[in-house]
C-alpha cells in the first residue's frame, strides 16, 4: 500500500503515498483531522515498511491538497465560518458592552434620580413647614384682624341702633301728623266731593238701571211684534196656499168637469190680454193709414188682419177657435159676445163667431181712399 520514490522525484526525501488509509476516511476528516489521518497511517504502513527494514520514527502530514481545489474550498468555507463566528462573537461582545453600558447608565440614573427625589422631599418638607408657619402667622393675623372688625361692628350696630330707635321715634310722631292730616282730608273730601259724587252716582246707576229696564222691555217687545208678524206671515202664506190649492183644485175639476168648453173659456180669458200685447205697438200711434182702392177695402183689411188671429191662438195653445165656436155657443163662463161690425173702436170679427167678445185695446182705424 505504499508507493515509493526515489531522491531525484522527492528532492531528497523519500515520500510515500498511502492510498488505503485516505479510503477509510472523508476528504473533510483528512483535512480537518490531520493527527487521526497520521495516526491512522503509521498504524497501516508500519507493518509494510518494516518488511522493507524501514522503520516509522515520525510521520507529518506536510501539506494535503487536490488537483481541483476542492480542499481550498473547504478552506475558504472555514475561513468564512471563522470569520462569521468572529463577527457574531464582535457583535454579541459590542452588544453585551452596550448592554453593561445601558445598565450602568440606569443605575446611575437611578441613583440619581433617588438624590434629586430626596432632595425634592426635602424641599417640600421645608416648603410645607414654610407654608404651615405662613398659614399659622396668616390665622393670627386674620383671627386678630377679625376681632377687631367684630368688635367694630357691634359698636357700629349699637350705634345704628340707637338711631333707628330715633328714627322710630321720630316715624311715630310724623305717622301720628300724617293720619290726623289723613283724617281731616277724608272729612273735607266726605263733605266736598264724596257725598255729591255717591249722590250723583246713585242718580246715574238709577239711570242706567232704568235704561237698561228699558232696552229690555223694547227688546221683548220687538221680538214679540217679530214673531206676531211673521206667525200673521205664516198665517197670511198658509191661507193663500190654502185659497190657491182650493183654486187650483176647483180649476182641475171644472176643467175635467166641462172639457173642451173650459178650455175654450180659458183661451177666451186671456183673448183680451193677447190681444193688448199683439196690439201694444200701436198704441202709441196716432192713426193708421190705409190705403185702398175701394170703399170697403179698408173694413176688408181689418178683417183680413182678424182672421189670423184663431190661427195665432192655434199655434200658441193649441186650440182651434173656428172649429169650437162653430160648434158651439160659449156662454157665460166664456164671457161676453164679439160682434162684426165696422166700428173703429176696434171689435174683432170672425165669420165663425155668432156673438161679439170685448177688446180691451182699441184700435184707431180711419180708411183712406186710394188716390189714383
Amino acid at each position: 500500500g505504499c508507493e515509493e520514490r526515489g531522491p531525484s522525484d522527492t528532492g531528497g526525501t523519500p515520500h510515500f503515498t498511502f492510498l488505503p488509509s485516505a479510503g477509510t476516511l472523508t476528504v473533510e476528516q483528512i483535512y480537518q483531522d490531520r493527527d487521526q489521518f497520521a495516526k491512522l497511517v503509521r498504524e497501516v504502513a508500519a507493518p509494510d515498511v518494516g518488511r522493507m527494514g524501514i522503520e516509522i520514527l515520525s510521520f507529518t502530514i506536510k501539506d494535503v491538497y487536490d488537483k481541483v481545489d476542492y480542499l481550498s474550498s473547504l478552506g475558504k468555507t472555514q475561513t468564512a465560518a471563522v470569520r462569521r463566528d468572529a463577527d457574531i462573537g464582535v457583535a454579541e461582545a459590542e452588544r453585551d458592552a452596550g448592554i453593561r453600558e445601558a445598565q450602568c447608565k440606569k443605575e446611575m440614573l437611578d441613583v440619581k434620580f433617588m438624590a434629586d427625589t430626596k432632595i425634592a422631599e426635602s424641599r417640600r418638607a421645608f416648603e410645607l413647614q414654610k407654608a404651615a408657619f405662613s398659614e399659622e402667622v396668616n390665622i393670627k393675623t386674620a383671627e386678630a384682624q377679625l376681632a377687631y372688625e367684630l368688635q367694630s361692628a357691634r359698636e357700629q350696630q349699637k350705634i345704628r341702633q340707637e338711631e333707628i330707635e330715633i328714627e322710630v321715634v321720630q316715624r311715630k310722631k310724623q305717622i301720628d301728623v300724617e293720619e290726623k292730616e289723613i283724617i281731616r282730608m277724608e272729612k273735607e273730601l266726605i263733605a266736598t266731593v264724596k257725598r255729591p259724587a255717591e249722590a250723583e252716582a246713585y242718580r246715574m246707576q238709577q239711570i242706567a238701571e232704568g235704561e237698561k229696564v228699558k232696552q229690555v222691555l223694547l227688546a221683548q217687545a220687538e221680538a214679540e211684534k217679530i214673531r206676531k208678524i211673521g206667525e200673521a206671515e205664516a198665517f197670511v202664506i198658509e191661507a193663500i196656499g190654502m185659497a190657491e190649492a182650493e183654486r187650483m183644485k176647483l180649476k182641475a175639476e171644472a176643467l175635467q168637469q166641462y172639457g173642451e168648453a173650459a178650455r175654450l173659456a180659458l183661451v177666451l180669458d186671456a183673448l183680451p190680454e193677447i190681444a193688448a200685447k199683439v196690439a201694444a205697438p200701436l198704441s202709441k200711434v196716432d192713426e193708421i193709414l190705409i190705403l185702398g182702392g175701394e170703399n170697403n177695402t179698408t173694413m176688408s183689411e181689418v178683417n183680413r188682419l182678424l182672421a189670423e188671429i184663431p190661427a195665432s191662438v192655434r199655434a200658441i195653445t193649441g186650440v182651434d177657435l173656428t172649429k169650437l165656436l162653430g160648434q158651439r155657443e160659449v156662454g157665460d163662463q166664456a164671457g161676453t159676445a164679439v160682434g162684426t161690425g165696422t166700428s173703429t173702436q176696434g171689435w174683432f170679427s170672425v165669420q165663425a163667431v155668432q156673438k161679439p167678445l170685448p177688446c180691451s185695446v182699441p184700435l184707431p182705424l180711419r180708411p183712406v181712399a186710394l188716390l189714383s
